[in-house]
């Protein structure tokens, strides 16, 4: 999972840089991350950010992957639409080669489910920036069995206990994970946190199309 997990800058047109996380899921054209959708887009303007850089393996700076930058980012016209609405709030990048190799011969890829079985032991992943989650500059990790989210009208979104903070966005949530491969599928990315809770919106038919746009090689 730490070569599969990574950390994500991106730029507004105002030109502040941000942070995030995603990972790279399987895909026939090998160049594919799953991240969340404020991570790729500003719902309330439908500005797309500018560029989008995502480092595989990062930890306390190291780059041991290099850094790979997006050639196209796909959000959900529903995520616009809604001015945000969380339940579509999931994106995909596609990333240039680098060095002559795609990113998924560089590093691998997870597995990634469409329609999974909900009410399952998952496992989340993300570079959150507080100070007790290494400010950023650390892979930080999460299991627990997902329950729905109850707190907020019409979502349809599932968690677990546990607080990642910002820079966590976009990080992976993967169920069958094996911890001693590092491998499992993607079932969503961190979405929003409340409570002691976070959250993930569902990868059903809506991302299963925008998936197979972005992967397709």
């Amino acid at each position: 999972m730490s070569t599969t997990a990574g950390k994500v800058f991106f730029q507004n047109a105002g030109g502040g840089t941000f942070a995030c996380s995603a990972t790279v899921a399987n895909a026939d054209n090998k160049s594919l991350v799953l991240t969340a959708g404020h991570c790729v887009v500003d719902a309330g303007t439908g500005e797309v950010y500018r560029n989008w850089v995502f480092i595989p393996g990062y930890a306390n700076g190291n780059r041991p992957y290099g850094t790979f930058t997006a050639s196209s980012l796909f959000h959900l016209d529903q995520y616009v639409s809604t001015a945000g609405n969380a339940n579509y709030d999931l994106a995909f990048a596609r990333l240039a080669p680098l060095n002559g190799r795609s990113l998924g011969d560089t590093v691998g890829a997870q597995g990634i489910a469409f329609n999974s079985a909900t009410g399952r032991e998952v496992h989340s992943f993300g570079y959150g920036g507080s100070a007790a989650e290494g400010n950023g500059e650390r892979l930080n990790h999460c299991s627990g069995v997902e329950y729905p989210d109850a707190g907020r009208e019409g979502s349809t979104m599932w968690g677990i206990d546990c607080v990642q903070t910002g820079g966590s966005s976009g990080g992976g949530f993967l169920a069958d994970f094996d911890t001693a491969s590092g491998g499992g599928y993607l079932v969503g990315n961190i979405s929003v946190s409340a409570g002691s809770s976070e959250y993930h919106p569902v990868l059903g038919n809506e991302a299963l199309d925008l998936y197979r746009r972005a992967g397709a090689a």
